[in-house]
């Protein structure tokens, strides 16, 4: 790593921790969740990033219409179900918000997309470990400790498919497909009640 990549690794690290330390939770197991992150940073100063093994931090966002009522979502190659926009964390990425934001736009082709934020600073909505093969189909499962957020999509959007999805469709808040889990839909129902 050269001197600059290495300084905004460390830049990320500590707006991570930054992020994570600011946000209150209301529930309970959110705030377990909360803890668990801020503890795995203080032991891993490489935790955000995908050679971090067995768990790394993740950003996503749920891209929402919040005046179509509706939140885009993405058929993923490797899961084959239908998630929000998100991924691993990039040397170029200067905060968690702006990694989320990153790809939720690659992802869905929309380049007006803006986090939601509370005064003025974007800010997680939830959080959601979960277990993938994100090194290879022939590797040990690694733990996902993905950050999301909410981006909002200007009226009308127009989604544009990325390579890395097998389909990207618009889904009414009432009628998210059935190949979605349990974390998908609390998210976008969380994305539905914060943006009315």
């Amino acid at each position: 790593m050269t001197a600059t990549e290495t300084d905004r690794a460390g830049a990320l690290h500590a707006d991570a921790v930054r992020a994570l330390g600011d946000w209150r939770p209301a529930e309970p197991e959110q705030e377990q969740l909360r803890l668990a992150y801020l503890r795995h940073l203080a032991e891993q100063p490489d935790g955000l990033y995908r050679s971090c093994l067995p768990a790394h931090v993740t950003a996503s966002a749920a891209v929402v219409d919040p005046a179509a009522g509706r939140v885009l979502l993405t058929l993923h190659p490797k899961v084959g179900r239908w998630l929000q926009m998100g991924g691993h964390c990039e040397p170029g990425d200067r905060d968690l918000a702006s990694a989320a934001l990153r790809e939720a736009t690659e992802e869905s082709g929309i380049p007006d997309l803006v986090l939601l934020a509370r005064d003025g600073a974007p800010v997680p909505v939830k959080l959601d470990r979960h277990q993938v093969r994100c090194t290879g189909k022939d590797r040990p499962e690694n733990t996902h400790l993905d950050v999301q957020y909410i981006a909002l999509a200007p009226p009308g959007a127009q989604a544009l498919i990325s390579e890395e999805s097998l389909d990207l469709r618009w889904f009414d808040y009432d009628r998210l497909p059935e190949l979605t889990d349990q974390s998908v839909r609390d998210l976008v129902a969380r994305a539905r009640e914060l943006t009315g």
